[in-house]
């Protein structure tokens, strides 16, 4: 009886240890769309004589906006887009990869030409349900004469509407090890040292690696063959209700940060 009681202290006396060895990253956690900054830099979009291009774009888009679907290159999310011109102030664009559908978006101009909103769907990073959402568009620099609505310099303004398997993101340490996953796919494993590990459910990405900065900081940088295109910073709140990140996109040169709330 001793023995046994002895043994329930020394247990009990154990699990705030146990707690506190509990990973700051742990858990899963939901980007709250409040707290989102878009990046800065624009999007230079011209629709003129019957022709669509994404300046931006990387690589840059070039297709004909007659709603045919036309091959488009160096995109691991897709292979073709169709562009259909609606009406003066409504663009639907279609993205597929191997025939099928993985983009839509509807851009509608407001009648001003100040502002423009975005209903979307995206499954071009995963085989499960798409991600839908609708955002906004400010413009900060206009088109050239007799071009489009569309045409000019637009910023991405905010996220209003993002289904919920867009937003969750599941974290778990095990050892040295930091695993990821989504609720579309994306998953990786790797050490928590900087060695490169796979990335799965991405085309887009093919390795990763993760370097710990501190008890409840690291960074996560995601490669294409070998190449950075994404570096993500990633610290968590010491109260660990909040894990804030700020995204660096490597290919576009831009920045965007959020947090995201502990589930």
């Amino acid at each position: 009886m001793k023995r046994s009681f002895l043994l329930g202290v020394a247990l009990v006396s154990l699990l705030p240890v146990l707690a506190m060895a509990q990973s700051a990253f742990d858990g899963t956690w939901k980007v709250d769309l409040s707290k989102v900054q878009m990046p800065k830099k624009p999007d230079v979009l011209v629709l003129k004589d019957g022709v669509y291009q994404c300046k931006t774009c990387v690589p840059a888009i070039t297709v004909k906006a007659d709603g045919d679907d036309h091959s488009v290159t160096g995109h691991p999310y897709f292979d073709t887009v169709a562009v259909k011109v609606v009406d003066d102030h409504t663009i639907q664009e279609t993205d597929k990869k191997g025939g099928k559908v993985v983009a839509t978006s509807t851009v509608t101009i407001a009648p001003d030409g100040k502002t423009a909103s975005v209903d979307f769907t995206d499954s071009s990073d995963t085989d499960a349900a798409p991600i839908t959402g609708k955002a906004t568009m400010a413009r900060v620099g206009a088109g050239p004469d007799g071009s489009h609505s569309i045409s000019g310099a637009w910023r991405n303004a905010s996220i209003q509407t993002l289904s919920d398997n867009g937003l969750v993101m599941t974290y778990k340490v095990e050892g040295d090890q930091l695993m990821m996953t989504t609720q579309t796919g994306q998953s990786y494993s790797a050490k928590m040292d900087g060695t490169e590990a796979p990335y799965k459910g991405d085309p887009g990405i093919t390795s990763v690696t993760v370097m710990k900065t501190g008890a409840d900081a690291f960074t996560e940088t995601d490669k294409r063959n070998g190449k950075p295109i994404s570096v993500a910073e990633i610290k968590v709140t010491p109260d660990g209700k909040t894990m804030n990140v700020v995204v660096h996109d490597k290919l576009r040169q831009t920045t965007t940060s959020f947090a995201a709330e502990k589930q």
